[in-house]
């Protein structure tokens, strides 16, 4: 064997070698990676699966105009499957091993809280987009779901100014969501004259399921002589046999109505609607709103999932425009690095699909209508009342700890909750 074509031979293999490393890593980074992180399983598949769908069907739109930045985007989907801590370790995946660009994701407020140690010691971004109980602002999430004052607030008032609502039943599923949205709604209809003896709150687990006790005990507070009304902040796939139940008890919206804000039109779609006819629901979206963006929006994803039953909702819209809202900051800073979209995001805004614009605020909230919707029999919402678009508001008005509060990420404040009273930031960013 000649020794010099050996080494003369070996020399060449690393050279190739090191040249399929090369062209992998320059393959790898023509795509621009974006994370999917919303359960495809467990109690919350019900809801979370949908959104999955709906980023699959942005991502793949944007690529049809040509991607970002002149590259291809790529959806990384994972299922952190209904499970908290599961979340941490998925989206921890995603950043460090996937090398995604940002993370869409999350529904419960529990999954939220989960992550954001980990957004935050990564400084990565993660969108979420379901509507919620405030009472946080981090640098490093954009809320693109509703705050209390987009929805819960505007919906008590719905019921006392226009259905007459005295009495109130708080029912909700036993996490931090729907505790601390009952905090505040507790406060604020104490504030507008409602005693505490009118206002009844109960908890259920995740995925309960026998509803005949509860249900009765509705029945029974409802029955005092004061109008009454449920204020559900009941989550995934409890809320079926819920209304089922409401049915089995004869309870109709003419008699104790229901507002609902996790419950949209994916949720009904499994359920026989017309005993929850009047029933309503307060969201910032509904697939009945008319729009030629909405038309645009819906007949896109009937192609996109090759089926013409499946249905809209507002989660959905609230993905839609976190997802543009992300393109556009990429497009204006000409990078996906954190800090750079971080920096050109504020105020950055886009179409909604109700025909107006929802816009990026300092305290990473974003602009919304806030839409009263009534159930009808075909499992849609006939909208009843709509608002102008509102302003999201991290921290309560009616929280004796959260009233002098207020987020601005933007330099030289960069603070997620400054005490105006103290003049003092209480958090990171300070």
């Amino acid at each position: 064997m000649n020794l010099r074509t050996t080494i003369t031979g070996a020399a060449l293999g690393a050279v190739m070698a090191a040249s399929a490393a090369f062209s992998g890593a320059v393959a790898a980074d023509d795509t621009i990676k974006v994370g999917v992180l919303h359960s495809l399983s467990g109690t919350m598949a019900i809801s979370e699966t949908t959104l999955k769908d709906a980023m699959l069907m942005l991502i793949d739109e944007q690529n049809k105009k040509g991607g970002l930045l002149g590259k291809k985007l790529e959806a990384v989907v994972v299922d952190p499957a209904s499970d908290w801590p599961l979340f941490a370790e998925k989206a921890r995946e995603l950043i460090e091993k996937d090398k995604v660009a940002a993370v869409f994701g999350c529904w419960t407020s529990s999954s939220r809280k989960s992550v954001l140690p980990v957004f935050e010691e990564l400084n990565s971004l993660l969108f979420y987009p379901v509507q919620y109980e405030g009472e946080e602002s981090s640098r490093n999430i954009f809320y693109t779901g509703a705050a209390p004052n987009q929805q819960a607030i505007p919906a008590v008032d719905y019921l006392m100014n226009t259905e007459g609502v005295k009495r109130f039943v708080l029912e909700g599923t036993d996490y931090v969501y729907p505790r601390t949205t009952n905090k505040i709604l507790a406060a604020y209809l104490e504030s507008k004259g409602i005693p505490k003896e009118d206002i009844l709150v109960n908890y259920t687990p995740f995925g309960f399921s026998d509803w005949q006790t509860e249900v009765a005990k509705i029945k029974e507070f409802g029955s005092a002589g004061k109008k009454t009304a449920v204020v559900s902040t009941i989550n995934g796939d409890a809320n079926v046999p819920f209304y089922k139940e409401l049915g089995n008890q004869g309870i109709k919206a003419t008699d104790i109505p229901v507002v609902a804000f996790s419950v949209g039109e994916e949720e009904l779609a499994g359920l026989d609607t017309k005993p929850l006819v009047g029933h309503l629901a307060a969201w910032n979206y509904f697939e009945s709103v008319e729009s030629p963006a909405n038309k645009k929006f819906i007949k896109e994803w009937h192609a996109f999932t090759k089926n013409d039953k499946r249905v809209t909702n507002d989660p959905m819209e609230a993905a839609y425009i976190g997802f543009n809202a992300w393109v556009k900051a990429v497009q204006a800073a000409g990078t996906t690095n954190t800090d750079a979209v971080l920096d050109n995001i504020i105020g950055v805004t886009v179409p909604n699909l109700s025909g107006g614009y929802a816009t990026v605020m300092p305290n990473h909230h974003i602009t919304k209508p806030v839409l009263i919707g009534e159930i009808q029999a075909d499992g849609q919402f006939e909208i009843v009342q709509q608002t102008p678009a509102v302003v999201g508001d991290e921290w309560s008005d009616y929280l004796p700890d959260s009233k002098d509060l207020i987020s601005d990420w933007r330099k030289p404040l960069n603070c997620g909750n400054f005490n105006v009273a103290t003049g003092k930031c209480g958090g990171k960013g300070s």
